[in-house]
C-alpha cells in the first residue's frame, strides 16, 4: 500500500522527464547531421572526381599537366604563398590598434596592432592549410586560427569579432570579384555564355543579399542573439590559451563579449585599417588569376586576361558555392570543365588545370599543419608581446 502511490508518482513523472528528451531528439539529429556533414562533402567530391576523370581521357590529362613542368608548379605556389600573405596581413588589419584585451581602443588608435602581423600570416597559413587538407567545412581553418590566435594574448571573443570580421571582408570581395566575372561573360558572344552569365548574375544578387545580413548581423547588435554560443567558444578559447595552473577565468570580467568586440572591430574611426583589409583582399582574389595564366601558359594555350579572370572568378564562386565539400573535390574540376569550355579548353586541360591549382594546397598546406601541431605541443612558450 505505501508503494502504490509512489509507483503512481513515479509514472506521472515519466512523461515529464521524457518529454525534454523528445524536444532535444531533432536538435541531437542536426548537430549529427552537422558532424557528418563534412564527410559525406568528401565522398561526394571524390565520388565526383573520379567520375570525371573517368569519363575523360586520363592520357590526355596526363600530358597536359606534364607540360606544366616544375618550373610553372613552382611558380603558381610563390603565387599562391603571396595570396595567403595578402590575406594574412589583411587580417592584421581588421585588428590594428585594438589592445589584446578590446578595452580603450579609442585611445589607441595609432598603437602597434596588438599581436605581430606576423603571426597573422603563419595563423593565416594554419587556416588554409586545414580548410584545403583536412575533411571539415570551409569554416574549419577560421575555428582552429581563432583557437591559435589566443595563444598570443588575445580576449577569445577579440579572436573570434577578428575572424568575423575577416570572413565577411572575404566574403564581400569575392561576391565583388564573381560580379566582376558575371559583367565580362555578358561580353562574350553565344548562347552558352549568356546562360551562364544570367546564372551567375542571380546567384551573385542573392550573395549580395546574404552579404548585407551577414553585415546587419554584425553591426547592428543581432549577434547578441548567438552571444552565449560565441562566449562560451570564447571560454574555451582562454582555457587552451592558459599555461598551466593559470586560472584564465578570473580575467575574463575584463573582457568584453563578443557583441562589444564586433563593436570596436566596426567602428566610425577604424575605416581606415577596414578599407585596407578590404583592398588587400581585392588584390588576393585578382592574383589569383595569375595562376591560371602561368599553367595554360606553360600547357601551351593562349588566353586574354578577360578568360583568366573569368576562369578565376567562376571557378572561386563555384567552389565557395559547394562549401561543405572540402576543398572543392571534383567541384572545382566540374567548374572548370563547364567554364573552360566556353573558351574552347577541352576537358583533360581544364582538369589538369584544376590539379595544377591544388599543388600548392598541398606544398604549402602540409607545411602549415605541422606548424599548427608545433604550436599546440608549444603553446605555454607562445607569449603575448609586451
Amino acid at each position: 500500500m505505501v508503494e502504490a502511490p509512489a509507483r503512481r508518482g513515479d509514472q506521472r513523472a515519466d512523461p515529464s522527464s521524457d518529454l525534454p528528451a523528445e524536444q532535444a531528439r531533432p536538435g541531437r539529429l542536426l548537430r549529427g547531421l552537422l558532424r557528418r556533414l563534412p564527410l559525406v562533402g568528401t565522398l561526394v567530391g571524390l565520388g565526383l572526381g573520379v567520375w570525371l576523370v573517368a569519363t575523360n581521357d586520363l592520357a590526355a590529362i596526363g600530358a597536359a599537366f606534364g607540360r606544366i613542368g616544375p618550373a610553372g608548379l613552382a611558380a603558381i605556389v610563390g603565387v599562391r604563398a603571396v595570396i595567403v600573405l595578402l590575406c594574412g596581413l589583411a587580417w592584421a588589419r581588421v585588428l590594428r590598434g585594438i589592445p589584446p584585451s578590446g578595452r580603450h581602443a579609442h585611445s589607441a588608435k595609432a598603437a602597434e596592432p596588438p599581436v605581430e602581423t606576423g603571426a597573422f600570416v603563419i595563423l593565416r597559413f594554419v587556416r588554409e592549410g586545414v580548410n584545403v587538407l583536412l575533411p571539415v567545412a570551409s569554416v574549419g581553418g577560421e575555428v582552429v586560427g581563432g583557437r591559435l590566435l589566443t595563444f598570443w594574448g588575445v580576449a577569445g571573443s577579440l579572436a573570434a569579432a577578428s575572424l568575423l570580421a575577416d570572413m565577411l571582408i572575404q566574403v564581400a570581395t569575392q561576391v565583388a570579384f564573381t560580379g566582376l566575372g558575371a559583367g565580362l561573360l555578358w561580353r562574350l558572344p553565344g548562347e552558352a555564355a549568356a546562360v551562364l552569365a544570367w546564372w551567375t548574375t542571380q546567384a551573385a544578387v542573392v550573395a549580395v543579399a546574404a552579404v548585407a545580413a551577414f553585415f546587419a548581423l554584425q553591426t547592428l547588435g543581432a549577434a547578441r542573439g548567438l552571444e552565449r554560443r560565441l562566449a562560451a567558444l570564447g571560454r574555451r578559447f582562454l582555457r587552451s590559451a592558459a599555461p598551466e595552473g593559470a586560472k584564465p577565468e578570473a580575467g575574463a570580467a575584463g573582457i568584453l563579449s563578443v557583441q562589444e568586440a564586433l563593436d570596436v572591430v566596426w567602428a566610425r574611426d577604424r575605416r581606415g585599417p577596414i578599407a585596407q583589409s578590404v583592398a588587400l583582399h581585392t588584390v588576393a582574389w585578382g592574383l589569383g588569376a595569375a595562376e591560371i595564366w602561368i599553367v595554360l601558359a606553360c600547357i601551351g594555350v593562349e588566353v586574354s586576361l578577360t578568360e583568366v579572370l573569368v576562369l578565376e572568378s567562376l571557378s572561386q564562386a563555384i567552389k565557395s558555392a559547394a562549401f561543405a565539400v572540402p576543398s572543392g573535390l571534383g567541384v572545382q574540376e566540374g567548374g572548370f570543365v563547364v567554364v573552360g569550355a566556353l573558351f574552347g579548353l577541352d576537358a583533360g586541360t581544364a582538369i589538369a588545370l584544376s590539379l595544377a591549382k591544388r599543388v600548392p594546397d598541398v606544398a604549402l598546406g602540409l607545411p602549415s599543419l605541422i606548424v599548427w601541431q608545433t604550436l599546440e605541443a608549444k603553446r605555454a612558450q607562445v607569449l603575448p608581446p609586451r
